[in-house]
């Protein structure tokens, strides 16, 4: 009876035992799974913050991509401008400097016929087409350079002779031999000129000097131009 009532007791002890693993087993299960329900939320919000990094990164560089092309867009619109302008401000250069031959012709012929006593028609109409010529010539922005009884300026002038004149200084335009023109601020045909020289006997030390300085000062002028 003794012996049933132990075999009875280790029977419920044992299935005790297997219930009771049963259980751990069960719950170490549900642990597991609540463990991992919990660190997969976490990675893929790790994954989403380094892909918004990586997007902000690119839009980053993409916008100082951008702003560089538009500052060298702007650079180039200006300097197209620039160049634009300067073409029309210059536009009529070459026909203006051709057109100045036909007004030293005329000068000529004015100046050698106002020594006549007898004017006649022909006079007054070279002299109407002359000044005609010189206003549209003034429209067009050309004007003359002023040169005589003037301080010699290489920017301006062409030195062609230096000779003595007493009360004259040195470096001192005395005669114009072909008239310069500016077109608005540039300088299309330089004034031609025979400068003062010190005195007959610094003559030929004076014209070495102003001729080795004026040659290097114009050569260097005409290379810029």
């Amino acid at each position: 009876m003794t012996q049933e009532k132990n075999k009875q007791s280790n029977s419920e002890k044992k299935n005790d035992e297997e219930l009771n693993g049963e259980l751990k087993e069960t719950n170490g299960k549900a642990d597991d799974v609540k463990s991992n329900s919990l660190t997969e939320p976490l990675v893929t919000e790790s994954e989403e913050e380094n892909e918004i990094l990586k997007l902000e990164a690119e839009n980053k560089d993409l916008k100082d991509k951008f702003l560089r092309k538009v500052a060298e867009f702007e650079n180039y619109k200006r300097r197209i401008e620039n160049e634009q302008f300067n073409y029309f401000k210059y536009a009529n250069e070459s026909l203006i400097k051709d057109l100045l031959s036909i007004l030293d012709d005329f000068e000529r012929s004015l100046n050698y016929t106002n020594g006549e006593s007898n004017k006649n028609n022909v006079l007054e109409g070279n002299k109407l087409i002359f000044d005609k010529f010189q206003k549209i010539l003034t429209n067009y922005g050309v004007k003359k350079i002023e040169a005589l009884n003037k301080q010699f300026d290489v920017h301006f002038h062409e030195a062609l002779l230096q000779v003595p004149k007493d009360g004259v200084p040195s470096h001192t335009v005395i005669e114009e031999v072909e008239k310069g023109y500016l077109l608005k601020d540039k300088v299309i045909r330089h004034t031609k000129v025979i400068v003062s020289s010190d005195s007959d006997n610094e003559k030929s030390e004076g014209e070495n000097e102003f001729n080795d300085e004026t040659t290097n000062e114009i050569s260097n002028e005409r290379t810029k131009e």
